[in-house]
């Protein structure tokens, strides 16, 4: 059974709804992209986990190595990876029963988005991000609502 067609926002408001979020993609340099997002998040008051395949600490805290490491589990994942990494963190949250998942994608980075995997969490009846990033809605930056608009602009923000 697929997910029921809703826009964007709503798809947003959704993930952003959850508490304990797993983010996938951190690497070692604070400087990162996903770091920032991994920090963003935190800064917001949300239960963050860092993925990282073989970091024990990202940030100051703990590091798991995959999402059935985390204690208790997360309520969503986020993911900027390589797209075929991602459709592998996209098998394992449908394992694990995790509803929501954002691919990070904007319009002057390379993808995380896999079509796989976004066909996956459609038929697991996940709600699934496939456009843009946290940063351009929480409390975002003179950048990241540029980002925001020009997505918008050019269509791109009105799938689920």
């Amino acid at each position: 059974m697929a997910v029921a067609t809703r826009t964007h926002q709503e798809s947003v408001q959704d993930f952003l709804a959850q508490k304990r979020i797993a983010v996938c993609g951190l690497s070692r340099t604070k400087d990162s992209g996903a770091g920032a997002i991994y920090l963003k998040l935190r800064d917001h008051g949300y239960q963050v986990f860092p993925v990282h395949p073989t970091a024990e600490a990202l940030h100051g805290d703990k590091c798991y190595p995959s999402l059935s490491a985390i204690p208790g589990g997360v309520d969503a994942v986020f993911i900027m990876n390589k797209p075929e990494i991602s459709e592998k963190i996209v098998d394992e949250a449908i394992k694990l029963g995790i509803k929501q998942v954002w691919m990070h994608n904007n319009t002057f980075m390379a993808s995380s988005v896999s079509e796989a995997a976004v066909a996956k969490c459609k038929q697991a009846n996940i709600n699934v991000i496939a456009v843009g990033c946290p940063m351009m809605f929480l409390n975002p930056d003179f950048f990241h609502n540029g980002m925001r608009w020009v997505i918008r602009a050019t269509g791109r923000m009105k799938e689920a």
